[in-house]
């Protein structure tokens, strides 16, 4: 069984029992979480298509850690005319344990 969720505008395949990174939810360690922008769901092949969200159906998640990625450089530069900018980004992630799926 696995569900299409919609979190924090990004969607994601989500599974029982599984860890996923979202971005930065205000929820803190150990909280309970539950979202409701349900897009898709299978059940043993039994598809339900939401138009746009499907009736009813939750997915419930709990916090695991609030962690950062890996820093992404970025360099800027024009050649001959002495201009050159580096620049670096780190961004926020939570990590969620996906407990369970309704619908």
């Amino acid at each position: 069984m696995y569900a299409v969720v919609e979190i924090a505008g990004q969607q994601f395949k989500v599974e029982k029992e599984k860890k996923i990174f979202v971005h930065r939810l205000t929820a803190g360690e150990g909280e309970t979480v539950e979202f409701s922008k349900v897009l898709l769901i299978d059940h043993d092949g039994e598809v339900k298509v939401g138009t746009p969200v499907v009736e009813g159906a939750k997915v419930t998640a709990k916090v695991v850690a609030h962690t950062r990625g890996e820093k992404v450089l970025v360099f800027k530069k024009k050649r001959r005319k002495s201009y050159q900018k580096m620049n670096g980004h780190r961004q926020s992630f939570t990590q969620v344990l996906i407990e369970g799926i309704e619908g």
